[in-house]
């Protein structure tokens, strides 16, 4: 049997969080959950999930700085991220691109939208 794809779901806000966790479970993928950005490096160090889905807006560092610390650790650098921000301003998109973020998703965001992005960014073989 093929080994479950693996999201790791970056959010404080536990509506957010539980939802997009019941989301992802429901078409097929192991979850796992950091309330913070600090918890996020660590858990995806630890685990290396097959995508990462970021909100911007967190306690202690931000998704932005989740981001520049995933992208300069090798073992990290390949997980394709999608942001989930509040506020997509011009300056928050180009400094998340330029810090490698794969894509981004505006809150209230579209279940169905959400899942077509990770389907897309997840490797053949994993999804």
């Amino acid at each position: 049997m093929a080994r479950k794809s693996t999201v790791l779901i970056a959010e404080d806000e536990n509506t957010i969080a539980e939802s997009l966790s019941f989301l992802m479970e429901k078409q097929g993928f192991e979850v796992g959950v950091a309330k913070d950005g600090e918890c996020a490096i660590e858990m995806a160090v630890r685990d290396i999930p097959d995508i990462l889905l970021l909100d911007i807006m967190m306690p202690g560092c931000d998704g932005f700085e989740v981001v520049r610390t995933l992208r300069g650790d090798n073992r990290t650098c390949a997980i394709p991220i999608i942001m989930l921000t509040a506020r997509i301003r011009e300056v928050d998109r180009r400094k998340g691109l330029e810090l490698g973020v794969d894509d981004f998703v505006t809150k209230p965001f579209s279940t169905t939208d959400v899942v077509a992005r990770v389907k897309a960014l997840l490797p053949t073989e994993a999804g």
